[in-house]
């Protein structure tokens, strides 16, 4: 028996050393491809399940043989293959094809590739490689294609690729390469394509990049941050066809020798600090996309860019140009889309543009234009998007916009227009958002029978509409916002305005709406906003407006209304703010369920209201009278009565806390059965251990004996005696019964004297800030993304709606979403920040919810400057390195999110809402 398991240990030995990358070359094609198959650990759609030594590798599916049975390509590409490149393809020495691209590799590129001399095309893309490339690549003389893009590869700049002399497609980006780009990069003298954008490159641009006389492709931005400037060598590339060089650091001018590429046909430099003139560019005559947005350019638009007649993108927005937006951009026959939003343009609006039949998008918000709005800018009816809003155009609205029916967003407010909206204009088939508030617009609302199916965003607010709304507004079946506040409206309410099932937020306040609140308002089962101030409606608060479940916001004050508060207001759970004053309501207020969240403010001017806020029913000035000297003495017994037990207990709490300070031991409260002991959770407190540190104190990650992983928050040092209160035992205890899938498990809690330790279940994957913003964010694909998003939406509504009492969390952000083995997200720190800031340990400012970008705006604002929330928008918003998304699933999650940032609370839907619209999107 013995022998017989020697023989068998040499057997295995021999055939281990048969295999080893040594012996590779003495390997058959059919083994090589075999030994390649065995270092593949997860093949979940079984792709190489039929390759077998039984059948001719040349009939295996995805390889590729010649006509004398030798493997040449190799077509893996896509599979969600797992595991390591085995050395063992070096023994397939005909081999000219490797197409590995997003698969899930690991590991390193085996330098025994290097030995493939035919090899020409390897790409391992959009996989999990680590390390650089293999120094020996620079044996490959007949490699002509090398694409590594979007690894985890790292180190310096490769330098050895600069060695390979035959490249024509090299593709290092969305790595974590670092240092400068070598010089010896301009070596490469049959290079056409070259991307190192998305690493940690630095340094300035080499001249020597000028060299590369047949490129014709050339990727340098995102994430690198180079010093210099753009070099007057690159106007040597003329053959340059593409230049992308966007947000990478870039500063200085336009050096002149960059007009001369006159092949150059798309420029991309938004997002760096480039000063001066547009002059230099000038030369470009075959320019199709030029985008120069967001830097720091000055100075007018040149009369050289008349003769960019093969222009259709020009992106010249968020800059500091100036005058007069010249007429011959109304003569670029190809001109789709024109941005020069946020700058100081003045002057009038183009008359011809829109004449070449092809504007698709045009936004010049926010800007000083003057002038009237072309009658002519939807000619050929292509016109998708037309954004003027923020400048002091005045005249009408042209007439012809209400035939353009490719119109899908127009948005005008904040402007000095007049005249009456065109007739059509809300019909428009394609229509899904309107926005002409802050204007001075007249007459009528013109909605006939054939209103738009599509529209989901009204708003006309601050203008001198007037006339009834008439009852074929409920055709509008699509609509989520409806705002008119702040006209002349008048007449009733129409009771057709239960039909829109969608309404999110109706505003009708300040205007001269009569006649009764139409019960039929209370079908709209969406409502989370309600604003009927400021009118003249009367007769009594109908009483199934509490049918609205989702409603947060209810003002109906200052109009004429009767009767009494429906009682049943009380069980509307949503509902946290309303306002009833100033009418002539009467009764009873009650004092509990939902009614104790409002404000008494919320009833005055109602002489005949009585209650909780408002004091006794019937006879309260002569029960004020009659009950002062009873009063009186109840008062002054039971102040004195207070203060004795006052006393008494501070004497009693005056002691135990000194029995504390004696006593400065450990403790472990577990909310669960726990495999380690309170000496065990004090050995993770080292320094190696520390993984990240702020408001809630430092975090920690151990081992315990058993093998379990655990997160150990230690809080900061509480007010004396704080962490032995009753009163944070109590907190403590709620976070521990905390159950949910989708937020982190408190398993127990360490406390002596002066702090605590939350002891927490182990998540593997990090935080969600961590990933999205590393650089491989890019792996993190959008299904993913959203079922995050639903997770937390989830979690926060369990927290809000579901727990005794509710719990707040106050902290939401990217950082406190943590992620477990499967991406399932889950939230932490939940109710900490009331906790803590309670004892006076939280540093409030680590509570902001938005941070400040750059002069005064917060993230929300420049989103929703940058957006408005639809789809042309949304390509600034999304990931770059996300290669396709749902455009309509993206902006229907962006919607959701500026609705959860709404200034007002009142105007937030609650985390139910949230659930139910991701939710029901997700499904259809």
């Amino acid at each position: 028996m013995r022998f017989f398991a020697i023989i068998l240990l040499l057997h295995l030995q021999i055939l281990q050393l048969y295999f080893s990358p040594a012996f590779s070359a003495s390997l058959t094609e059919s083994q090589a491809l075999l030994s390649f198959k065995n270092s593949i650990s997860d093949d979940p759609r079984s792709s190489l399940s039929s390759w077998n030594a039984a059948v001719d590798p040349c009939t295996w599916p995805r390889v590729t043989c010649d006509a004398r049975g030798h493997v040449l390509a190799l077509h893996l590409s896509s599979l969600d293959l797992s595991g390591t490149l085995s050395p063992h393809l070096a023994s397939l020495p005909f081999l000219t094809n490797v197409s590995f691209q997003l698969n899930k590799f690991s590991g390193g590129i085996p330098p025994e590739f290097a030995s493939i001399s035919s090899l020409r095309h390897l790409n391992l893309s959009s996989n999990l490689l680590n390390g650089s490339i293999p120094s020996e690549f620079s044996q490959l003389k007949n490699l002509q294609v090398l694409d590594v893009y979007n690894n985890n590869m790292t180190g310096v700049f490769p330098r050895v690729v600069t060695e390979i002399p035959n490249l024509r497609h090299l593709h290092l980006g969305g790595n974590f390469f670092s240092g400068r780009i070598p010089p010896e990069i301009g070596r490469l003298q049959f290079l056409e394509f070259l991307a190192i954008h998305g690493n940690d490159l630095e340094g300035p641009i080499p001249a020597t990049i000028g060299n590369l006389k047949n490129l014709r492709q050339l990727f340098i931005g995102y994430y690198n941050t180079f010093v210099g400037g753009i070099p007057a060598a690159i106007g040597n590339l003329s053959e340059l066809v593409l230049l992308d060089a966007a947000s990478c650091g870039l500063s200085g001018k336009f050096p002149p020798e960059l007009g001369k590429l006159q092949k150059l046909t798309k420029l991309f430099l938004q997002e760096n600090a480039l000063s001066g003139s547009l002059t230099e560019l000038g030369g470009l005559k075959n320019i199709q996309s030029l985008d120069i947005s967001c830097n720091m350019l000055v100075g007018e638009i040149p009369i050289s860019f008349a003769e960019f007649k093969n222009l259709t993108l020009l992106h010249l927005f968020d800059n500091k140009l100036s005058g007069e937006i010249p007429g011959f951009m109304g003569d670029l026959p190809n001109l789709e889309i024109l941005q020069l939003w946020n700058n100081n343009f003045t002057g009038s609006i183009p008359p011809n543009l829109g004449k070449n039949k092809l504007l698709l998008f045009l936004d010049l918000a926010f800007n000083q234009l003057t002038g009237t709005i072309p009658s002519e800018i939807c000619h050929g009816n292509h016109l998708e998007v037309l954004i003027l809003m923020g400048n002091s155009l005045h005249g009408s609205i042209p007439e012809s916009l209400g035939n353009c029916t490719s119109l899908r967003r127009i948005l005008l407010w904040g402007n000095a227009l007049n005249g009456s909206i065109p007739k059509g204009l809300l019909g428009l088939p394609n229509l899904t958002q309107i926005d002409l508030h802050d204007n001075f617009l007249s007459g009528e609302l013109p909605i006939t029978d054939s209103a738009s199916v599509n529209l989901l965003q009204i708003s006309l607010s601050n203008n001198m509409i007037s006339g009834s709304l008439p009852p074929t507004i409920g055709n509008l079946l699509a609509v989520q916002k409806l705002l008119l506040d702040r006209n002349k409206f008048s007449g009733e309410i129409p009771s057709t305005i239960g039909r829109l099932q969608q309404l999110s937020r109706i505003n009708f306040s300040q205007n001269k709406f009569s006649g009764r609140i139409v019960p039929e308002i209370s079908e709209c089962k969406h409502l989370i906003f309600l604003d009927l101030s400021g009118n003249e409606l009367s007769g009594e608060i109908p009483n199934n407006i509490t049918n609205m479940k989702l409603l947060t916001y209810m003002n109906l004050s200052r109009n004429h209304l009767v009767g009494s508060i429906p009682a049943s207001i009380v069980h509307m759970q949503s509902l946290t703010s309303v306002d009833f004053s100033y009418n002539n309501l009467s009764g009873l207020v009650l004092g509990t369920g939902q009614f104790g969240y409002f404000n008494y403010t919320s009833f005055l001017g109602n002489p005949y209201l009585c209650g909780a806020y408002l004091g006794p029913c019937n006879h309260q000035e002569h029960m004020k009278v009659s009950l002062s000297t009873p009063l009186r003495l109840l008062l002054v017994f039971g102040s004195f009565f207070c203060l004795f037990a006052l006393t008494v207990a501070l004497i009693f709490k005056v002691r135990s806390l000194r029995r504390a300070r004696e006593f400065q031991g450990w403790r472990l409260t577990a909310f669960q059965r726990l495999g380690f002991s309170v000496d065990e959770v004090l050995n993770c407190l080292k320094k190696e251990n520390a993984v990240a540190k702020g408001g809630y104190g430092t975090v920690y990650e151990g081992v315990m004996p058993s093998g379990d992983q655990v997160t150990v928050k230690r809080l900061p040092k509480m007010s004396d005696g704080c962490s032995n209160d009753d009163g944070f035992d109590t907190e403590i205890q709620a976070l521990g019964r905390i159950r949910h899938r989708h937020v982190v498990r408190l398993l127990g809690f360490c406390s002596n004297h002066d702090t605590g330790l939350l002891v927490y279940e182990y998540m593997p994957n990090g935080n969600l800030y961590e990933v999205l913003h590393g650089k491989k964010g890019g792996h993190l694909l959008w299904d993913t993304r959203y079922k995050i998003a639903i997770g937390i939406a989830n979690g926060l509504c369990y927290l809000h709606h579901h727990c005794s009492p509710p719990i707040v969390h106050r902290d939401v952000k990217s950082n406190n979403i943590m992620l477990d083995t499967n991406f399932d997200p889950q939230l932490a720190n939940s109710g900490l920040a009331k906790f803590l800031q309670d004892s006076g340990t939280l540093d409030r400012s680590a509570l902001a919810p938005v941070g400040e970008l750059s002069d005064g705006v917060d993230i929300v604002e420049w989103v929703r400057k940058m957006t408005n929330s639809e789809k042309e928008g949304i390509h600034k918003m999304v990931d770059q390195r996300l290669s396709c998304v749902p455009l309509d699933e993206v902006m229907h999650v962006l919607n959701v999110a500026m609705l959860c940032t709404e200034e007002e609370t009142a105007k937030r839907p609650t985390m139910q809402e949230v659930v139910r619209i991701l939710s029901e999107h997700q499904q259809q």
